[in-house]
């Protein structure tokens, strides 16, 4: 038995909860409740306030997707994550790295913008997260919303307007990427490797804007991402500004 803290609107959540899936593991799941996250990992024991985060059952923690695709590889072998052949590996790692760098927190950033001022984008983390006192955060959530869009990323940017008008300049490129890494072979799909699971999860979420809908769709990589992610939990209603989405795929 493994223990997953996840958000269901997290695609790096959906990712893990895929390679454990992709294992045959036993798991149980535990809901965190959106922007609480800092606090309640802390309080089972985790270093860092940040989901996904795995518990095995010897009491063993670990935190992000990367790593813990590597833990699951280490306890169940089979099937790999990781090809056995170095090079094929280096690829899946550096386009793994790529997915969760560079890709990773764009919908993220995205979701977080458009959550300051809609309401229906927090009454979309709402309805998929069945935990106590949900709804009383959506309503009031304003605050904690505003300092996590302050919150500067790894890769430099915050959930401002000049940060997602230059997420959604750079999807497009970012999206041809991933089609090529299909193309090449680097993301497989049966089964679907650390890099697949990672970065197809973070174009589900893209799926998962209206706004965006079109635009992703008409990539190579909309199907696969649907495919290996059929259950992801609803659509962001619009709230970007028609000129701020490129028209072009």
């Amino acid at each position: 038995m493994v223990t997953l803290y996840w958000m269901s609107i997290s695609h790096p959540s959906q990712a893990v909860r895929k390679m454990l899936e992709l294992k045959d593991a036993d798991v149980r799941l535990v809901n965190v409740l959106p922007l609480s996250q800092r606090v309640h990992l802390r309080l089972v024991g985790f270093r860092a306030g940040t989901v996904p985060a795995l518990k095995f059952d010897d009491g063993t923690r670990v935190q992000g997707s990367r790593q813990i695709a590597r833990a699951l590889d280490e306890r169940w072998p089979k099937p790999p994550l990781f090809p056995s052949d170095p090079a094929a590996r280096a690829r899946v790692e550096e386009a793994e790295r790529w997915g969760e760098q560079e890709l990773q927190p764009v919908p993220r950033r995205i979701a977080r913008h458009g959550a300051v001022d809609n309401m229906g984008v927090r009454e979309w983390a709402g309805a998929a997260t069945p935990v106590p006192g949900v709804q009383l955060l959506v309503r009031t959530s304003g605050p904690l919303i505003r300092y996590y869009g302050r919150t500067r990323e790894a890769d430099g940017r915050r959930a401002n307007e000049a940060g997602v008008k230059a997420d959604l300049a750079a999807l497009p490129q970012l999206l041809n990427r991933v089609d090529a890494l299909l193309d090449d072979g680097t993301l497989t799909l049966d089964p679907p490797n650390a890099a697949t699971v990672q970065i197809l999860s973070s174009v589900r979420m893209l799926l998962a804007f209206d706004d965006l809908h079109d635009l992703v769709g008409a990539h190579a990589c909309a199907r696969p991402a649907r495919e290996v992610f059929p259950d992801y939990p609803g659509t962001l209603p619009r709230f970007l500004p028609p000129d701020w989405v490129p028209t072009q795929p």
